[in-house]
């Protein structure tokens, strides 16, 4: 699977610190798995997160996501098997 995390947030909704505080999460916990990290600016209340080219998190769909929950997502994706540690209990 891709190594590749894109976030697409809302400029509108100024919602870049979020999503810039997400993609630190995930670059601090998978810092020898993923290959790239992009922000992709967006509008219309967009807050996404793709591994690759799947949508591992959609706001639409489960609202906002707390980081835990998205580390999961990533983590099956682009390191299965591996513990998150303490932050997964």
């Amino acid at each position: 699977m891709s190594g590749r995390v894109e976030i697409e947030y809302c400029t509108r909704c100024r919602w870049l610190p979020r999503a810039a505080w997400l993609a630190q999460e995930l670059l601090t916990t998978f810092e020898a798995e993923l290959t790239e990290l992009a922000l992709k600016p967006g509008t219309g209340g967009v807050f996404v997160v793709r591994v690759g080219d799947e949508v591992v998190w959609d706001r639409r769909e489960q609202g906002f996501p707390e980081p835990t929950a998205v580390k999961k997502a990533v983590r099956d994706r682009v390191a299965p098997g591996r513990t998150l540690g303490h932050s997964e209990r």
